[in-house]
């Protein structure tokens, strides 16, 4: 387990709007890099020579960027990869298989990421926005609020960045390439459309346009979004939609997931089968388990109703508790119970792997443990 130093943050930020980042690669398709290169004087292809080097080569240091002229590199490099995360500290369980990075912004908002190493595949978890305004009460992302969207490239960086771990051999194990990309970390995606879409159309491009990732390997999360689920579908891309429920009623969605109280559960599925029908992608519905509040038997029987025949999967989650939460996760013959419940239903149902318990691994809570841990002084701009 490694700890980085902290970075400490402008004092005169205090009371400023959060500025988006600086322009990056990532934020433009090759003919945007190509003109943004012409700007420079220089000729086109250094455009796709330096985009190799980012996504072909996870190559950002403009030493080892030999192809292009010794005196362009940095003037290059400068232009299309600014640094947009500044490691504050890199934590490791799971005898290396479980990495969480947490990042500041150059505003000095915190974002994390997790890299999760199998034995067949290398995924990672992504951050879309600082924060989360969804407010769900047992979420640490959620009890943090919402302090700014990610720009495409600070969403495509974090998957970069962790691509090039795995290319170094540190996850043992597993394969050294990046496989799988989630959007699960923080914020809520399909609250940052644009830039969300246009940071899947960078991760499924080959490269030098992006990383080569296949579509079928990215799943995006949403508490609900209807209007944005309806949107996604109409995009022409063949990724996972991971339905974040956590209540198979309203009166106790509209509690655990507060959009619900604009978007009820019959819009939600109603949307999320039209999804699955147009792109033939089976929804993951994501349930926190939680005891004594969502965990019940006829809950359990109330959601195999619901879900019975869907080309839908249930994704079964134990809580991870916060610091102080007053929500705990639901005993293991609970869990079962409402496993058993849901295949007798015929709903196809897994419980996800718990990883990271130890290095604050569920959303938001490394991020959370961070300001705890820094001086006010330090964290005056995030107030």
């Amino acid at each position: 387990m490694t700890s980085l130093p902290l970075i400490s943050v402008d004092p005169d930020a205090r009371g400023r709007r959060p500025a988006m980042p600086p322009r990056h690669l990532a934020d433009l398709d090759l003919p945007g890099r190509q003109a943004l290169v012409a700007e420079l004087g220089e000729p086109a292809f250094r455009a796709k020579q330096v985009s190799n080097h980012y996504f072909g080569r996870l190559v950002r240091d403009p030493a080892r960027m030999t192809d292009l002229p010794a005196a362009t590199r940095e003037r290059l490099a400068g232009a299309l990869l600014p640094t947009l995360l500044t490691p504050v500290r890199e934590l490791a369980c799971d005898d290396g298989a479980t990495r969480k990075a947490l990042w500041r912004l150059h505003d000095g908002s915190l974002v994390e990421s997790v890299l999760m190493g199998y034995p067949d595949r290398v995924t990672v978890c992504i951050s879309s926005q600082a924060g989360c305004g969804m407010a769900c009460p047992f979420c640490a992302t959620g009890q943090a609020g919402l302090t700014r969207n990610l720009s495409t490239a600070e969403i495509v960086d974090q998957a970069v960045y962790l691509a090039g771990v795995a290319a170094s051999g540190a996850v043992a194990g597993s394969p050294p390439r990046l496989s799988h990309v989630v959007f699960m970390g923080m914020g809520e995606p399909l609250a940052n459309y644009s830039r969300v879409v246009a940071a899947i159309r960078r991760l499924v491009a080959p490269a030098p346009e992006g990383l080569g990732l296949s579509q079928r390997h990215i799943t995006v999360s949403t508490v609900g979004l209807v209007p944005a689920i309806r949107r996604l579908a109409s995009e022409d891309l063949s990724v996972t939609l991971a339905l974040s429920l956590h209540a198979p009623d309203d009166e106790l969605r509209d509690e655990l997931v507060p959009v619900n109280q604009r978007w009820k559960v019959s819009e939600v599925l109603d949307a999320a089968w039209d999804y699955a029908a147009t792109t033939g992608r089976r929804v993951s519905i994501e349930y926190a388990m939680i005891k004594d509040v969502n965990d019940q038997p006829w809950r359990a029987d109330l959601l195999g109703r619901l879900l019975a025949g869907k080309l839908a999967h249930v994704n079964l989650i134990p809580l991870n508790p916060t610091p102080g939460s007053r929500w705990d996760a639901s005993p293991k013959p609970v869990e079962r119970e409402f496993v058993r419940r849901l295949r007798d239903a015929g709903v196809s149902t897994t419980v996800r792997d718990t990883r990271g318990r130890e290095i604050d691994g569920a959303c938001g809570q490394l991020a959370a443990a961070e300001d705890r841990d820094t001086e006010p002084s330090q964290r005056r701009d995030r107030a």
